[in-house]
């Protein structure tokens, strides 16, 4: 029987070496695929300096699978009062097993738990073209409820990252109402 379990990862992880290594490697090789074309070749989602950080912060959630790590999911709460969700992984080995569902689920109760009634996410898309694991994630999240809110250039947005692209492109961003 296959163990699943959700938890953050405690800030003190943010020295754990081998985690980090092994927690950026995923969310880079995830992305690598996910994104592939709409970055310059070579271009990473993370840094382990970048993903201390963020574990420093208390915002990583890891999903470990019979004791091994098979997913992650980032959450936050933003200024404007939204939770907000991003980086979400789940490795190749363990996709179409329901482990990113458990992950936004898992999120999206942290939102709950926060008192937040909107949880929000982004997603990018390359603007002159469809990207195949793009589209699947538009019509997945809409499936479990967000909506977009709004469409926004990257490279206006994000001017310091936009020589990175190798192509055009926007983020949609989402909302979903949480009931308690």
């Amino acid at each position: 029987m296959t163990r699943v379990e959700i938890l953050f990862v405690p800030p003190a992880a943010s020295g754990d070496a081998a985690f980090l290594a092994e927690a950026t490697d995923l969310i880079n090789r995830v992305y690598a695929d996910a994104e592939k074309g709409i970055w310059r070749e070579g271009t990473e989602r993370t840094t382990v300096e970048a993903l201390a950080g963020i574990v420093r912060a208390g915002e990583l959630a890891a999903a470990r699978v019979d004791g091994h790590l098979a997913g992650a999911v980032r959450v936050q709460r933003l200024a404007t009062g939204e939770g907000e969700f991003g980086m979400l992984v789940a490795s190749p080995e363990h996709r179409g097993a329901g482990l990113g569902r458990r992950l936004v689920e898992f999120a999206e109760g942290w939102a709950r738990d926060q008192g937040l009634a909107t949880m929000q996410l982004e997603l990018l898309l390359p603007r002159e073209w469809e990207h195949p694991v793009k589209e699947f994630l538009r019509a997945w999240y809409t499936r479990i409820g967000y909506r977009p809110v709004r469409t926004a250039s990257f490279a206006e947005e994000f001017p310091g990252l936009e020589p990175l692209l190798a192509t055009p492109a926007d983020f949609v961003v989402y909302h979903k109402r949480l009931s308690s």
